[in-house]
């Protein structure tokens, strides 16, 4: 059964080109007014730890996008990290292997920091899941960059995707791993005016 879609008083709109994100959205029975890529500088800073990155990233995405003052504004941004290290999204075959083979058999964690702005607020969430991976065989890594699942994915993998083969346990949000944590986002859009599956 397809539920309707909420009518909302106010306008939203997601500052994010993530086709993930807008499918989470909709599980909410949202569906944005409007689409937004933010166009910010994503270089990390000396000595930032990743989940300082993370909410720097979903607050600046939010504030390089102008919205008029009734409307409300969504942001996200998600990363994997292994220690310290930010594995963001592979620009190439060799990186994305690079990456799966740092995952392989360990445990990492995905942080989500999610940002929404309206009037003169931004209300901002950040989550932290931890995901573990199995031993990935080198006939697997061949077989999986060539799917060609990996490109746009912070990591080089996503859940949703033929990489969910790999994860053996995880612990947290399951949607924020994917991008957005919807228990959060729903509660932040819920106070900036937003109906939610009402």
């Amino acid at each position: 059964m397809i539920l309707n879609q909420v009518k909302n008083p106010k306008k939203l709109i997601l500052g994010s080109s993530s086709p993930r994100r807008l499918e989470l959205l909709l599980q909410l029975r949202i569906k944005p007014d409007l689409i937004k890529s933010p166009d910010i500088n994503e270089a990390t800073k000396k000595l930032e730890l990743p989940r300082d990155y993370c909410i720097r990233m979903a607050k600046e995405k939010a504030n390089a996008i102008d919205v008029e003052y009734d409307d409300v504004l969504l942001t996200a941004d998600t990363i994997v990290c292994v220690g310290r290290r930010i594995l963001g999204k592979p620009s190439n075959e060799d990186q994305v292997r690079e990456f799966l083979k740092i995952l392989s058999g360990r445990r990492h964690k995905v942080i989500t920091s999610v940002a929404v702005k309206y009037q003169d607020k931004l209300l901002e969430r950040c989550v932290i899941s931890t995901v573990k991976m199995k031993n990935i065989s080198n006939r697997e890594l061949d077989a999986y960059v060539s799917l060609e699942d990996w490109k746009d994915k912070a990591g080089g993998y996503g859940l949703q995707g033929y990489a969910a083969v790999f994860v053996t346990w995880i612990q947290g949000s399951f949607s924020s791993i994917i991008g957005l944590p919807l228990a959060e986002t729903s509660a932040l859009l819920s106070v900036a005016g937003i109906r939610v599956l009402k």
